[in-house]
């Protein structure tokens, strides 16, 4: 993960350079952007392995941002969100953000969770023995990171990718929040952080958008999730 491309798009100055500043020091490459527009222009032009997005951003607000990418790119990335603001946080889980850090946040954290996003997405690169998975009319491929459903193609970011792949690797199997927690997010579950939960709602819209019936992906109330 050493010499990892990371965009910074924080309009506080001093914060984005001591942000720069800790992340430099361990061997990451690092580029600042203090407005929303310039982020996005700087995040479609150039190739990042994550990015750290604030909300609150001039010009264009760190959602907007995030959409317009998600459009283009699956980059990684983690939202900057204020102490409290819950609904900024589901609303950027829900349209593609992979974690967020509430403000204000203790630097070491911020490190190892950058650490972790970094380690989950370069797992996600890596090919394994089992490259493509198939259930009916889905289609799954790891190499690629394509899925469709009924030859539709369908975007996922890659922490949705990895959720829909251990649950289809596991049809018929309740997986727990637990469970797909650290497997796809990274990190311990825990029952008021709805990250997983938002992911896991995300991917059903995507899917029934493209005619899979509802039942084929549920909540096994108490325990988990489950495809069938």
């Amino acid at each position: 993960m050493l010499n990892s491309k990371i965009l910074i798009i924080e309009d506080d100055v001093f914060l984005g350079q001591k942000m720069s500043q800790l992340l430099e020091s361990k061997g990451f490459k690092i580029e600042v952007c203090h407005d929303g527009e310039q982020g996005l222009l700087a995040a479609l032009k150039s190739s990042f392995d994550l990015i750290l997005l604030d909300v609150m951003l001039p010009n264009m607000n760190g959602l907007n941002v995030l959409n317009l990418l998600r459009r283009e790119r699956q980059t990684p990335v983690m939202m900057i969100t204020a102490l409290g603001a819950e609904e900024d946080r589901i609303k950027g889980l829900s349209i593609g953000a992979d974690d967020y850090l509430p403000k204000p946040f203790n630097f070491t954290e911020m490190a190892l969770r950058v650490d972790a996003l970094l380690r989950r997405s370069l797992q996600n690169k890596e090919p394994t023995n089992t490259l493509d998975l198939k259930d009916d009319h889905l289609f799954l491929s790891r190499l690629e990171k394509n899925i469709s459903y009924n030859q539709q193609f369908i975007e996922l970011s890659p922490i949705q990718f990895r959720l829909l792949w251990l649950l289809v690797e596991n049809k018929g199997d309740t997986l727990t929040k637990a469970f797909l927690s650290q497997m796809a997010l990274g990190k311990a579950y825990n029952q008021y952080d709805r990250s997983l939960d938002m992911h896991l709602s995300r991917i059903r819209k995507k899917l029934i958008a493209t005619g899979m019936p509802s039942e084929y992906l549920i909540t096994v109330h108490g325990k988990g999730y489950c495809y069938r």
